[in-house]
């Protein structure tokens, strides 16, 4: 399987882990979004698109998100996790939406969205931005 295109979109917030979402497509047949690039403490990483894990309330029975302590619908408090299972919740209250099986294809993907985000990082501080003046249209410009 080939990377065929891959899209960063930086975001700009100083101080923030999140530096960039990226669009990759895959054989130009399949696209996964909402890869993340974010800075870790050992630099750089790439995290997979991933959704919240859901548990029912014992009340209600409507879904609420996984270590919530309170439902969102009818504002019951849920049971509290236990202090030993607290740091296996936090870790397993998200899944990944797709992910590489293999650690080969983790390396590739990780290297192709880290230099698109580096190039993309270097052409938007090559251009210095331009900042409308007031009263001033972007049609003419």
């Amino acid at each position: 399987m080939e990377i065929t295109e891959v899209r960063v979109s930086l975001r700009e917030n100083e101080g923030k882990r999140l530096k960039a979402y990226a669009t990759v497509t895959f054989d130009n047949s399949f696209v996964v979004r909402n890869i993340k690039v974010v800075e870790g403490n050992s630099g750089l990483f790439v995290a997979m698109p991933a959704k919240k894990i859901k548990q029912f309330c014992s009340h209600c029975g409507k879904k609420v998100d996984m270590g919530s302590r309170h439902c969102n619908h009818c504002g019951v408090q849920l049971p509290a996790v236990a202090s030993n299972d607290y740091h296996d919740t936090r870790q397993n209250a998200h899944q990944d939406l797709a992910h590489p099986i293999n650690q080969q294809f983790r390396d590739y993907l990780h290297s192709k969205v880290l230099d698109a985000y580096h190039t993309e990082k270097e052409a938007s501080q090559s251009q210095p931005r331009r900042v409308p003046v007031a009263g001033e249209s972007d049609e003419g410009t």
